[in-house]
């Protein structure tokens, strides 16, 4: 990776998981001292989770300015960034770009997700198509939404970053590599969801003076309560199995803290009083909660990937199957997959090392989206490269507000924001139904093993509106 020294990068970014990512990702570039920019949403970070989110990349509070929306051009035209990472959920990416659109001096506009994003959505690319640059973190997910932009004929460029996550403290990555030169000269072959193995991977040795059972809940999967409840049922029973070890179940927010996605079901919840003494919560930052962890329990969070760089083994929980809407099926292959009673007794994974390439264990020489931006920057500024801007909505200015009012919430104190919510709202929701009826049963590819994308909208309901 090149230095930076010279280039000016602003991240902006509004949910806990964007800012940890941004904030990760840019503080790893040598020489650059990014700076990053909140802007005031429902999801917007507490200082608290701000403070988390931060801690480790390098990212000083002093490097942090909070804006409203409407504060946001003007900033941005005394700042002069070379780059602007929009770091946050689509209609986020589009809304910020509508105003990069406004500035005298435009940037490179660059976007990504911040964790693992298989299946590729289509959404995720459709509301990104108008940045210069789509960062994703694996072969695996280029393939996917490669594969994706061709089919809905949304041709984004794409790069490749070593998901932040992914490093580890102490030779994680080193670790991975080590095990991926292992792989057979013939490569990595893709793995469909029928091609499970029946065999994991020997379960790891206990590290030395960890002890821990870390759970990563997430806010989206798995969305019915009673699913929810049963990995609270599942907790307690490891907690009680062994009296001497904790079973920490890792929270994204505290009571009154926006997450990235809507928990409608908080594991807080989910425990009665008499839950033993052992089984705790904790809102640490995930490398501390890693750093006593024997291992790693989540269904499909991004934490996995944290964990192995960290030399933490994992069991992806496949209770409740492996499915596309469970985002799950990036473990297919990994030899993590695993049930209740692994858990129960403590028997962690390690990855099979021919998965461990093309799922965010490359090479660190094989990113390079860090060179694409130096590219995008020097072609900027000699006036090669034509703006990818953002079209007006096609319902007027009432669609535009509607746009923004969804973003912004309650920050949007416009007349014709409140408008836009109390007649697009309901609209919207007839729409969604009709759709849903329209769509042949079966014929989702939410339910199709034999791609790693989808084309339908997601199933989670998930507002960005709190």
């Amino acid at each position: 990776m090149t230095d930076a020294s010279g280039l000016r990068v602003v991240a902006v970014a509004d949910a806990d998981s964007f800012v940890k990512w941004s904030a990760s990702l840019l503080g790893a570039v040598p020489g650059l001292r990014p700076q990053l920019l909140l802007v005031r949403t429902p999801l917007t970070v507490s200082a608290e989770q701000e403070r988390a989110a931060r801690e480790g990349t390098g990212v000083a509070a002093t490097d942090v300015t909070r804006l409203d929306l409407a504060h946001v051009a003007a900033w941005l035209d005394r700042q002069r960034p070379d780059a602007v990472l929009l770091a946050g959920r689509g209609p986020f990416v589009r809304l910020l770009g509508r105003v990069i659109d406004s500035l005298v001096h435009r940037p490179v506009v660059v976007s990504g997700l911040p964790g693992m994003a298989i299946p590729a959505q289509r959404g995720a690319l459709e509301y990104r198509r108008h940045t210069d640059l789509l960062i994703v973190h694996s072969h695996r997910e280029v393939r996917a939404f490669a594969e994706l932009g061709e089919r809905i004929g949304v041709p984004v460029p794409l790069a490749l970053a070593t998901l932040p996550f992914a490093r580890g403290p102490h030779g994680g990555r080193r670790r991975a590599e080590r095990a991926e030169a292992r792989i057979l000269a013939g490569g990595v072959s893709r793995a469909a969801l029928a091609d499970r193995p029946t065999e994991p991977v020997a379960d790891a040795e206990p590290r030395p003076g960890a002890t821990d059972v870390v759970f990563a809940a997430q806010a989206l999967v798995p969305a019915d309560r009673a699913a929810r409840a049963d990995i609270a049922a599942l907790l307690v029973r490891a907690a009680e199995a062994d009296p001497d070890r904790r079973v920490v179940v890792k929270l994204r927010a505290r009571q009154g803290e926006a997450e990235t996605h809507l928990d409608r079901e908080p594991y807080t919840g989910l425990f009665g009083a008499a839950r033993p003494r052992n089984l705790v919560f904790s809102h640490a930052p995930m490398a501390t909660a890693l750093e006593t962890a024997a291992g790693l329990v989540t269904v499909s969070s991004t934490a996995a990937v944290e964990a192995l760089a960290h030399g933490v083994p994992v069991i992806a929980l496949d209770r409740f199957g492996v499915s596309k809407s469970l985002l799950n099926t990036v473990f297919v292959g990994s030899g993590l997959l695993g049930g209740a009673g692994e858990i129960v007794a403590g028997r962690f994974r390690r990855p099979h090392p021919a998965w461990l390439r093309d799922n965010y264990f490359h090479p660190a020489a094989e990113s390079d989206w860090w060179d694409r931006v130096q590219e995008l920057v020097a072609l900027r500024r000699a006036g090669a490269l034509p703006p990818r801007r953002v079209p007006a909505a096609r319902g007027g200015a009432l669609h535009e507000a509607w746009h923004r009012a969804s973003v912004l919430g309650r920050e949007d104190r416009s007349i014709s924001g409140r408008l836009a919510l109390a007649v697009g709202a309901p609209a919207v929701r007839l729409l969604s139904g009709v759709r849903a009826r329209r769509s042949p049963e079966g014929a989702s590819t939410w339910a199709d093993p034999s791609t790693d994308y989808t084309l339908e909208p997601n199933p989670f309901a998930d507002s960005l509106r709190r």
